[in-house]
């Protein structure tokens, strides 16, 4: 472990985060059971101009940023766009995500993919399903039977992440308790093979965030790293996304925990914000999102230490 409190991260964004110009992922309607999706406003050389001007080191992309063109000519023009603009890739997928099915490719697939694009990780939402009700549902039967397929799916895999070099991650995306990813991970038992810890994601299982992040940054080699405001009103209780450093979450104390107990293979903290739909256009909240991913690179770069290219935009 490295214990060392200025340890330095290269600075990265799930695309996600510009969510509303049509990046990442159009996630969340599954309650409605119905697929929608944002109009993508920008393409991905766009996305890679926007890690420049923000200062970002590494672009945390899914299928839907290259516009699902998975074909060798397409893979290679975005590969060296983003290396023509020192932006490193990794590459987000889902198995059977339940509102955006863009996102979705199996491992040998992503693995191909991901390879062409030059990227240096793959991080995978399994989709697991947990039994109602999910707050005491963490590795029951049910859930098991569907990790032991998922490992072996991996496991036939290694040969080709051995061979490409890359690092995998294993998320908790709404859908895995900390102690089921860690199960994962021990259960593959490979030094390529970690798991990617987002700090609100707990939240939804109904786990705490500080003790999400203490159970999983020992395995941590990827990191979706949010804020959230928390609240209650009339309407009940709610957890709503805001730029890094202005919600409710101890940012300085979970890169502590991080910078002390994650391993070697975490080299990249991924930003990630999720504003609320309401009360603006979204061509407002586009600008919104621009404005909290700005904020959110400023803080992450002056008061968590965080990024290289940062330095150049941010920097005294």
């Amino acid at each position: 472990m490295l214990q060392h409190q200025d340890r330095k991260f290269k600075l990265g964004m799930h695309s996600y985060t510009l969510h509303l110009s049509g990046f990442g992922e159009s996630w969340g309607f599954q309650e409605y059971g119905e697929h929608h999706a944002f109009e993508q406003v920008k393409t991905f050389r766009d996305l890679v101009d926007i890690a420049v001007e923000v200062g970002l080191d590494v672009l945390h992309i899914t299928l839907v940023d290259i516009q699902n063109d998975t074909s060798d000519e397409h893979l290679a023009a975005c590969r060296k766009y983003a290396e023509d603009h020192e932006i490193e890739l990794e590459l987000n997928v889902s198995f059977n995500a339940p509102s955006d099915p863009r996102v979705n490719c199996t491992i040998e697939d992503s693995l191909e993919i991901a390879h062409k694009l030059g990227c240096k990780l793959v991080k995978y939402s399994t989709d697991v399903e947990h039994p109602e009700k999910s707050s005491h549902s963490c590795m029951c039967a049910s859930v098991m039977a569907q990790l032991a397929v998922i490992a072996e799916d991996f496991r036939k895999n290694i040969p080709t992440i051995e061979k490409y070099g890359m690092q995998i991650s294993i998320e908790n995306h709404c859908d895995l308790f900390s102690d089921e990813v860690i199960w994962l991970v021990k259960e593959l038992a490979h030094p390529q093979i970690g798991a990617c810890c987002d700090t609100i994601n707990s939240l939804m299982l109904m786990e705490g965030i500080e003790e999400c992040v203490r159970k999983m940054a020992p395995y941590v080699n990827c990191i979706h790293f949010c804020d959230n405001r928390v609240f209650a009103d009339p309407d009940g209780t709610h957890s709503l996304g805001t730029a890094i450093g202005q919600g409710n979450v101890d940012c300085v104390a979970i890169m502590k925990i991080l910078r002390e107990q994650a391993p070697a293979q975490l080299d990249t903290i991924d930003l990630e914000i999720e504003l609320p739909l309401s009360g603006y256009s979204i061509e407002e909240g586009r600008e919104l999102e621009m404005k909290g991913l700005r904020e959110s690179c400023e803080y992450m770069y002056k008061t968590l230490g965080i990024g290289y290219h940062a330095a150049k935009i941010y920097g005294e």
